[in-house]
């Protein structure tokens, strides 16, 4: 292969336009997330491209078959634009795998009251999730997950073969965001030279944004000591948060509401649970006494049905030989 040359203008426009046009997979390609695209789409896409229509003094378009795109795409290739992979299919073992793994982190995250809560949920639910476990099941199988490898084969060949994007471009919106970080940077250095109304007000704005910030504090150390203090006087029964979402991950303004949570937690409530679960232990105690009994009713009836058997069959042998008897006597 010919050490490939400096892609020309047209070059990149065409490649901006397959990356912009053709439709592109993510997935992960040698331990890295990668974009991907379909050889036979970006050849479709190109015929009705503006390069497959004559230009406007009659000129010849640049693709007109698609053994011109193809060998188009092959320039672009050797010109490092993308590169050939070879689709993988992933095993249901491996995503057996992965789904363990994944199942064990959850596990290890979440308590062991949050799984008792869970299980209970799920036996309440497990009749009216059946239905929709297996349509997701179905869609599962339908979706095959596969993963890319390298070719050997560098070559770009019409058919459903994946091609991985090297060419990333960088969006004008990261030169203008620079630009205006560096020109920042810039304004802050020549602040002696501000005029003296500006000073001020950067001034104030900081001693504001100042004052914010330890209001914040104070108010995240009070509701701590209120919550301390009510907490150490009513024994642990009350517990009361001034601004319960002040330290969740959530909104600006979500963080300052509800104003207060208050909770009561009672003895005689842990007590009732206390309870409750010993109920359920003796229930299914119980449950498993009058198995046991039912199961030695129905032995003893058994044992009651064979003696009755037994009991007639030497019956009926006994009237047999009376019969044998009295038939002698009558025949005397």
């Amino acid at each position: 292969m010919h050490p490939a040359s400096k892609p020309t203008s047209e070059e990149i426009a065409i490649a901006k336009w397959i990356k912009a046009h053709v439709p592109c997979k993510k997935t992960k390609f040698l331990s890295h997330s990668v974009e991907y695209f379909t050889a036979s789409k970006a050849v479709d896409k190109l015929l009705t491209s503006p390069w497959s229509t004559p230009g406007k003094n009659k000129e010849e378009s640049l693709f007109t078959t698609r053994e011109s795109i193809v060998q188009y795409l092959d320039l672009l290739l050797r010109k490092k634009f993308f590169h050939r992979a070879r689709k993988i299919p992933v095993s249901e073992q491996e995503l057996k795998a992965r789904s363990k793994k994944k199942e064990k982190k959850k596990e290890i995250d979440s308590g062991k009251k949050e799984k008792s809560e869970a299980e209970e949920e799920k036996k309440g639910d497990d009749g009216e999730s059946s239905h929709a476990e297996e349509k997701k099941e179905k869609v599962k199988k339908e979706k095959r997950k596969i993963r890319l490898d390298m070719h050997l084969e560098q070559i770009f060949v019409d058919g459903n073969d994946a091609y991985v994007w090297i060419y990333d471009p960088i969006p004008y919106y990261y030169w203008l965001a620079g630009g205006g970080v560096v020109l920042a940077v810039v304004a802050l250095c020549l602040f002696p030279l501000w005029p003296p109304v500006v000073r001020k007000g950067v001034y104030y704005l900081s001693i504001g944004a100042a004052g914010f910030l330890m209001f914040i504090f104070g108010l995240a150390v009070l509701r701590v000591l209120v919550f301390c203090l009510l907490w150490l006087i009513s024994m642990g029964r009350h517990h009361l948060w001034i601004f319960p979402n002040l330290t969740e991950d959530v909104g600006f303004f979500a963080s300052f509401w509800p104003l207060w949570k208050y909770e009561c937690r009672d003895k005689e409530s842990a007590i009732k649970k206390n309870k409750k679960n010993n109920g359920k232990k003796k229930s299914s105690d119980d449950e498993d006494d009058d198995k046991e009994e039912e199961s030695g009713k129905e032995d003893a009836q058994l044992e009651n049905n064979e003696e009755a058997e037994d009991k007639s069959e030497t019956e009926s042998e006994h009237t047999g030989k009376d019969f044998e008897m009295i038939e002698k006597d009558d025949e005397q």
